[in-house]
């Protein structure tokens, strides 16, 4: 037990020393759109804009805030493959023996930092139960909760299809408190040194699970890709470890005059 203390306090303590100075060197972000959050606990749903979303999330989203974070990213023996796979899998074959070298380095760093954030573990199977049940809990306590659902498939040249089974919290959040959770759109601009929040959408228990899963996540998806057409031209950073050539702007390659969204 004393050992398993000591380690505790170790981990946290070199947390601490690389958050400071991950706050040192990446860039200060201004949050703008805080109006828009809900004086009860919502959840925060953005682009993840590769790990400018969590960073962003840990360090200059207000209040109370947990964090959904991949569960691999917690376990050392997990890290390696996880990370090659999200992050580095598309570099071109003739560095990819770099990038799984770096996947085992960062493996500690990895378990150190998603460990001692502000972190809610995602399980993809069973455990997928203790998730949920934790998330309530912090909404619950009055605790916000940040979740960047992309997954893989395109939605468009701002924001990937949201994998959609977070709505369901609100349902069982429903259940467990009687109240309606309200879900805020987030647009995570790097480039700009912003982060934006929209106007809320908020659950309705009268719809199915589908129903419900699919009006959610198109309104997120569309507000989140509203904000970003509204703002100055800027590099868009994607989901996707694509190489830096090849990342978008919000502003589509054709437009008219008043930069209103055509296609390409």
């Amino acid at each position: 037990m004393e050992t398993k203390t000591i380690k505790q306090k170790l981990s946290h303590r070199c947390y601490r020393v690389i958050r400071w100075c991950v706050q040192a060197v990446y860039p200060k972000i201004e949050v703008e759109g805080l109006e828009n959050l809900p004086e009860e606990p919502c959840i925060l749903v953005g682009n993840h804009s590769q790990m400018n979303g969590p960073i962003i999330g840990e360090l200059y989203i207000p209040g109370d805030r947990a964090i959904w974070c991949a569960e691999e990213m917690m376990h050392l023996r997990e890290v390696p493959a996880y990370a090659y796979r999200d992050f580095w899998s598309g570099k071109p074959r003739y560095i990819r023996w770099f990038f799984k070298l770096l996947s085992y380095l960062i493996a500690p760093l990895s378990v150190c930092i998603f460990n001692q954030a502000h972190t809610i573990a995602v399980y993809k199977d069973s455990r997928i139960v203790t998730t949920f049940r934790e998330t309530v809990g912090k909404l619950t306590e009055g605790c916000n909760v940040v979740i960047f659902p992309e997954g893989p498939e395109k939605y468009n040249h701002i924001v990937n299809q949201f994998q959609d089974g977070f709505v369901d919290i609100a349902r069982l959040y429903y259940r467990r408190t009687g109240k309606l959770l309200k879900f805020v759109p987030l647009y995570i601009a790097p480039k700009l040194k912003k982060a934006y929040l929209g106007k809320p959408i908020r659950f309705s228990p009268e719809l199915s699970g589908k129903r419900e899963r699919s009006r959610i996540c198109e309104y997120l998806m569309q507000e989140i890709s509203g904000i970003a057409f509204s703002l100055p031209q800027h590099t868009v950073i994607p989901y996707s470890n694509i190489p830096k050539s090849k990342y978008p702007t919000n502003i589509p390659c054709e437009v008219d005059e008043k930069h209103e969204k055509t296609s390409c």
